[in-house]
């Protein structure tokens, strides 16, 4: 009579079809974790590329805020340092600014400030700049901020035009800029829609705010987040959004240096 070899029999396909389920158990398990991580990783790397460009875009507007009315000498108040439009960019010349409407319903700024090597970057050629590099000739520089979506690449940028109406894209990502100002003897930031031509002479400091759009796309997101006016607001392109504020003094307003601001 032969003798079974039981420990050289295969496996049985209750045993196989076990194994199969487990195996594809882990791999889904593992595909999902993987997802998870990348999903979280794109969202980190997302976050931090939309703080960078708001960091830049608020120094820069910082920083010609702070400068706006600088002029060594006699000519220390000038006129129009400093003139801003509601939903809208400047235009027009430079004392006798206008608004003119954005469909990006951003704000617009003109700033102005003495043209020399001190108050701008001076160029290759030892002349004064302006926000896009430009050489300045004449005395004073003028740069106007505003954003809009790039007419080549669709994406939002904060643009600024030069003292030689050259406009370029300096930050992508920048879907709004929103400007309120402080004027002397008023307890509230004012819309640049409340501050008539003559008032912007009083106007001591300024409360800047970017939205910024994303630029990973998500498109089963909606995008629930806080505007720059404080109220809430959604997206359905599938971008993150995030506003991001400050309060810059203007350090050359002559209701700053007359001890006028409040």
């Amino acid at each position: 009579m032969t003798t079974r070899d039981f420990s050289s029999r295969g496996h049985t396909l209750l045993e196989m079809t076990i194994a199969l389920a487990l195996g594809m158990l882990i791999v889904t398990a593992s595909l999902s974790l993987y997802r998870g991580q990348r999903a979280a990783f794109d969202r980190a790397a997302d976050a931090a590329r939309m703080h960078d460009a708001a960091s830049t875009a608020l120094d820069m507007l910082g920083q010609q805020l702070q400068m706006a009315g600088f002029a060594p000498g006699s000519d220390a108040n000038m006129d129009a340092s400093i003139f801003g439009c509601a939903q809208g960019r400047v235009v027009g010349t430079e004392s006798a600014a206008s608004c003119e409407s954005l469909a990006s319903h951003s704000d617009g700024l003109q700033i102005r400030y003495a043209a020399d090597v001190v108050s701008t970057w001076p160029s290759s050629a030892g002349m004064p700049t302006d926000c896009i590099g430009q050489n300045v000739a004449d005395a004073i520089v003028t740069n106007r901020f505003y954003a809009k979506a790039s007419s080549s690449t669709g994406e939002p940028e904060l643009f600024c035009e030069g003292s030689g109406k050259q406009s370029q894209p300096i930050v992508e990502g920048i879907e709004r800029l929103r400007v309120m100002v402080w004027r002397a003897g008023s307890p509230l930031a004012l819309d640049a829609s409340a501050v008539a031509r003559e008032g912007w002479r009083d106007v001591y400091a300024a409360d800047i705010c970017v939205l910024v759009r994303g630029f990973a796309v998500n498109a089963k997101r909606r995008t629930n987040y806080v505007d720059c006016n404080g109220s809430p607001a959604y997206a359905d392109d599938g971008r993150a959004r995030q506003v991001f504020w400050r309060r810059v003094a203007i350090r050359n307003s002559p209701a700053m240096t007359s001890g006028g601001a409040q």
